[in-house]
């Protein structure tokens, strides 16, 4: 495909995620819609087009335009691996939504076949996308907090009825997993979490989850479905300052340390460390995170260097953390990953 082809794009699944792919895919000039597949139909009228809603894969794949050249699959996480196996074999590129599958095993599984088919693929991580963690990524790499320190994650709020097959582990703190890896610049070496069940539901609603990356920095995310309010804050603390981003509003803001000269007293200059400086706000594009990550794959897709996408090695490796947070949680027992490769 050429680098400047409109490619065409279908999405799997009309529910939360699925209804909002449809109407990017079908208003972004940079991209086609190639239709939608949803054995309960469009529900919430996302698809202007009804010729363009149909009720099977192979419905899809045997439509007068042909098959899709990549889909979107935001179905329930556990039909994610038969999804995978449908397009790809079909040659169709996959963007999944997170988490990748429902089981490191699965996702394992779903790498092979996507693999075998020769097609390309993606995770639907799209925090990754959101501009104020973006802004706050590059500040910490072109060095404004020094040494990191902690990456803090707060992801918390009402209960979704539409959740109904996993827990708040794999539905949420993926985002966060996810997040503290990227941040902090080196996959999560260990965890140690706690979790509770407080709505009568056998998945976990709350989850604390403390660990640490391979190059040895920091990290806490506090996760739940019981808060009255919808919070969702990152934090990277460094020795320079530190930085915060309310991703609901896409704001990003910086608190610098500030050097408080003690005259005469050394011993008190020492205890007390840094004081609290300026604070500045940054001002910042705002885009879709979504629409983003529609572009981003459409890049990878074109051959485009440098296109932003999170790998299916990356999901796998979510997936697996996820599954050693469920694991510390039920033995009390912090658990260690198996180390990335070199």
């Amino acid at each position: 495909m050429g680098s400047h082809d409109l490619l065409r794009g279908a999405v799997l699944g009309l529910g939360m995620m699925g209804r909002h792919h449809a109407r990017i895919l079908q208003s972004n000039p940079a991209m086609r819609f190639a239709g939608a597949v949803d054995p309960g139909g469009d529900r919430f009228g996302a698809v202007s087009d009804g010729a363009l809603v149909f009720a099977t894969v192979d419905e899809l794949l045997a439509a007068p335009d042909g098959p899709p050249d990549f889909a979107v699959i935001a179905v329930p996480t556990e039909d994610h691996l038969r999804a995978v196996r449908e397009l790809a074999g079909a040659g169709v590129h996959v963007l999944v939504e997170k988490p990748l599958a429902a089981t490191a095993d699965d996702a394992r599984e779903l790498i092979g076949v996507v693999r075998d088919a020769g097609v390309r693929g993606a995770v639907g991580h799209v925090e990754r996308c959101n501009p104020a963690l973006r802004a706050l990524r590059a500040r910490v790499q072109e060095g404004l907090l020094g040494d990191l320190f902690v990456i803090a994650t707060e992801r918390v709020g009402p209960f979704p009825d539409r959740v109904r097959d996993v827990g708040v582990v794999k539905d949420l703190a993926t985002h966060d997993l996810d997040l503290v890896r990227w941040l902090g610049g080196a996959p999560i070496e260990r965890v140690a979490a706690q979790t509770q069940h407080r709505m009568g539901r056998q998945h976990e609603d709350l989850v604390l989850v403390t660990g640490r990356l391979e190059n040895g920095r920091a990290f806490n995310s506090t996760v739940d479905w019981l808060t009255p309010t919808k919070v969702r804050r990152t934090r990277v603390l460094g020795e320079r300052g530190m930085l915060v981003a309310d991703t609901l509003r896409a704001d990003l803001s910086f608190y610098a340390n500030a050097h408080v000269t003690t005259q005469g007293w050394p011993a008190m200059q020492a205890l007390r460390g840094v004081a609290e400086g300026d604070m500045t706000r940054y001002a910042l594009e705002r885009r879709e995170p979504l629409a983003v990550e529609l572009e981003e794959f459409c890049a990878l897709l074109r051959g485009e260097d440098g296109a932003a996408v999170v790998t299916l090695e990356e999901g796998l490796e979510t997936v697996a953390v996820a599954e050693a947070v469920l694991a510390s949680a039920a033995s009390g027992e912090t658990v260690a990953l198996e180390p990335s490769p070199s």
